[in-house]
């Protein structure tokens, strides 16, 4: 008996101010440039890496750029405090970052490329009260930006303060200040736009707009700061690097376990690598879950609705179209708008 589809709108009312966890299709959607596998893979197939570099992932068992560009950039930083002449350590710092730069210049879209679809991803996002990205990617961070123009009373808010750094008391920003309603952003597996200093202090690097992504990886260049986010790995990799984290490990400890009524997955396969992040949610009251399927694929809703009763419990499960207007970047049709609205 194939599970039925719906469209998106026939069951928004369920699932408005709940929570949106948006997986690396949610990204895809907005441009196939996402689509690349992993960036270690990409790095490798466009002969981005040096030897040296090749040779630290091998060694440390991992395809994580940000791990081995921290541990370098770390051990450089110890040789150049102690006065130790090592040039080969600092050189392989360099060379993991330009790679690391490199990357993801060829992978990430442009602003303006994907500046058309903000609206219609900020009208969906709004509707709910907790957005989760496990997308290192600055879309949703445009959407919050492009939220700032928009006066209709709702804001988003990432928890970080005006000097970069994050409020652990997050739960405050539920409160009202000048909105009528807000919704909470965060990204269990870090953003290019957070990272660490020298004294591992994390911060949020600022800048709005078309002008992020190259602010982004100038402070890279500056060797001030190192990316702080989790590219690739095993579960039990990405844990670990989760744990060394003050901001992922207060996210996963905190956020993750917090109540909720309804959980709604966007673009995100569930794999095994990341059921971790599901099973934290178990026991915080989910009563039901609203998956996206693509294209009607039977074989992902078995799969998605085996896996959710799995770690979550005997929850409520409703499948819906993730190109069906009022989602993500399809706008609901208006009159004279043509079938998706403007966008």
């Amino acid at each position: 008996m194939p599970f039925p589809i719906t469209q998106w709108t026939q069951i928004a009312p369920n699932y408005q101010q709940g929570t949106i966890l948006l997986g690396n299709g949610a990204s895809m959607a907005v441009s196939p440039s996402f689509g690349y596998g992993s960036l270690l893979e990409h790095a490798q197939r466009t002969g981005l890496l040096a030897d040296d570099v090749n040779r630290l992932f091998r060694f440390f068992g991992t395809s994580d750029f940000e791990l081995i560009l921290r541990l370098v950039w770390q051990a450089s930083n110890v040789n150049k405090s102690l006065e130790i002449p090592d040039q080969r350590t600092h050189q392989a710092y360099l060379n993991v970052r330009e790679c690391l730069i490199q990357a993801v210049r060829n992978v990430h879209p442009e602003y303006d490329l994907v500046s058309g679809r903000l609206p219609s991803m900020y009208q969906f996002l709004k509707g709910f009260d907790t957005v989760i990205s496990l997308n290192y990617d600055l879309l949703v961070y445009w959407t919050m930006t492009y939220g700032l123009n928009v006066e209709d009373g709702h804001q988003f808010k990432d928890c970080f303060l005006g000097n970069g750094a994050f409020d652990d008391a997050w739960q405050r920003f539920r409160n009202r200040y000048r909105e009528q309603t807000n919704t909470l952003v965060f990204y269990p597996h870090g953003n290019l736009a957070l990272c660490r200093n020298a004294v591992e202090q994390e911060l949020k690097i600022h800048s709005a707009g078309a002008g992020l992504l190259e602010a982004i990886l100038q402070a890279w260049r500056s060797e001030q700061v190192v990316p702080l986010f989790v590219s690739e790995g095993t579960m039990q990799q990405k844990v670990s690097s989760i744990q060394n984290s003050y901001y992922l490990s207060t996210v996963y400890r905190e956020v993750l376990t917090s109540q909720r009524f309804a959980l709604t997955l966007f673009g995100w396969g569930i794999g095994e690598h990341d059921r971790h992040l599901l099973k934290r949610m178990r026991g915080t009251g989910v009563q039901r879950v609203a998956v996206s399927v693509f294209r009607g694929n039977q074989v992902d809703c078995n799969y998605a609705y085996q896996v959710i009763q799995d770690d979550l419990g005997p929850v409520h499960v409703d499948f819906f179209d993730s190109e069906s207007p009022g989602c993500w970047i399809h706008a609901v049709p208006q009159p004279g708008l043509g079938q998706f609205g403007r966008y």
